[in-house]
């Protein structure tokens, strides 16, 4: 018995320790985006980073779980900054000197990474994903914690990005292109296939591959994103 009391307050600590360091990652990811946002120097960026805070778009997850990636605290985020990194690799890669340091480029990479998910944190006061309790046992899922929000109108979640995005900042044909079908041919919500295919543009490649790299590699998707 004495052991087992001896042991509660050690795994106190470390419950605490763990809420620390993602609360301390979730700034860091937030100081990151907000900063390579205002990199862009696009007219309304300040009010759209301010809106995102409103909306919980740093500490919203990124899918529901279930084997789908990023559905803890703060998933959304990380997981559009990651998509941000990757892009950046690929585009080092494959963009020609001159075309990858165009500020152009640039800032194109940053709006569409950083935003294409940007509906995920829902609109009009109302989360896209909310708490999923189980009516068998009345308590949460552990395995599938979120659900969609029933409340809010079932937009596809990239139509949703560019329209939240675009009260606030002025996106160019292509980064609308690229948020709104950046599910590429997998793409079960907008008919992407039929739409995408055979004109596909580099940005919205780009964004693809990054995205799906990030949720299937980096976060180790096991499943569809699909829901």
């Amino acid at each position: 018995m004495a052991a087992k009391k001896k042991e509660a307050p050690e795994q106190a600590e470390v419950v605490q320790d763990q809420e620390k360091a993602a609360q301390e990652q979730m700034e860091k990811v937030k100081v990151e985006i907000t900063s390579l946002l205002k990199s862009t120097g696009r007219e309304g960026v300040e009010d759209l980073i301010s809106v995102m805070e409103e909306k919980g778009f740093f500490t919203a997850p990124a899918s529901s779980g279930g084997g789908r990636h990023s559905a803890e605290e703060g998933g959304l985020a990380q997981h559009s900054l990651n998509v941000y990194q990757t892009a950046t690799k690929l585009a080092h890669v494959l963009l020609g000197t001159i075309e990858r340091n165009t500020k152009e480029m640039k800032d194109s990479l940053i709006i569409v990474c950083l935003l294409h998910d940007y509906g995920k944190c829902g609109d009009y006061g109302k989360p896209l994903y909310v708490a999923n309790v189980l009516k068998t046992t009345g308590k949460r899922s552990e395995k599938k914690p979120w659900e969609r929000n029933k409340e809010l109108t079932n937009i596809p979640h990239s139509f949703r990005s560019v329209i939240m995005a675009e009260r606030w900042l002025d996106l160019t044909e292509d980064e609308e292109y690229a948020i709104m079908y950046h599910d590429g041919l997998y793409d079960r919500e907008t008919g992407g296939m039929a739409v995408i295919q055979g004109h596909e543009t580099k940005l919205l490649m780009l964004l693809h591959w990054a995205d799906m790299w990030a949720s299937r590699v980096i976060e180790g998707q096991s499943e569809s994103e699909g829901e």
